[in-house]
C-alpha cells in the first residue's frame, strides 16, 4: 500500500479539498446530467466543518478527505472524496474501516448518501451499509453500530 496518512482539516484546506471533490465526482455527475464546474466546488466550501473533518495525505499531498457530522439520531459519513490517482490502492477501504470501527465502538448509527451509479456504493455495502431510500440522484444509506 502507498504511504499515506491521514489528519485533521483545518480552514486552509477548503481550496485543495474542493477540487478533489470536482475530480473525483465529476464522471457521476456528468453520467447523472448535473455536473457544474462551480456548483461542485460550491457546495463543498458551503458545507466544509474542519472540525468533523479529517484529510487523507498521499506522500505529503492532500489527497482526499471524510467527515462524519453528528445530527440527532446518527452521524453523517460526508464528503468521502480520494482523487483518481489514489483510489485503487487500499486506502478507502482503510478509511472506511476506521471510521466504521469507531463507530462501533461508539455505539453510532452510520448514514451517508452517495449517487446513483456510483461504484463507492459496493465499498459501502461490504462495510454493511444497506439501502435506506434513494431518489433520482442519490441512494441514501445507514449501517446500525455492531457490538
Amino acid at each position: 500500500m502507498a504511504d499515506w496518512m491521514i489528519r485533521a482539516a483545518t480552514e486552509d484546506d477548503v481550496e485543495a479539498v474542493a477540487e478533489v471533490r470536482a475530480v473525483a465526482m465529476r464522471a457521476g455527475l456528468e453520467r447523472l446530467g448535473r455536473y457544474d464546474e462551480h456548483r461542485v466546488r460550491q457546495r463543498l466550501r458551503d458545507a466544509f466543518v474542519p472540525e468533523h473533518t479529517w484529510i487523507v495525505e498521499l506522500d505529503g499531498v492532500l489527497a482526499g478527505c471524510v467527515a462524519l457530522r453528528p445530527a440527532h439520531d446518527a452521524h453523517w459519513l460526508e464528503h468521502f472524496y480520494l482523487a483518481p490517482y489514489a483510489q485503487g490502492r487500499g486506502i478507502g477501504t482503510a478509511v472506511l474501516r476506521d471510521v466504521v470501527e469507531t463507530a462501533d465502538r461508539s455505539a453510532l448509527r452510520l448514514r451517508l448518501d452517495v449517487l446513483r451509479g456510483s461504484p463507492a456504493r459496493r465499498l459501502y455495502e461490504r462495510h454493511g451499509f444497506t439501502l435506506e431510500h434513494e431518489d433520482a440522484v442519490d441512494v441514501f444509506m445507514v449501517r446500525e453500530p455492531r457490538r
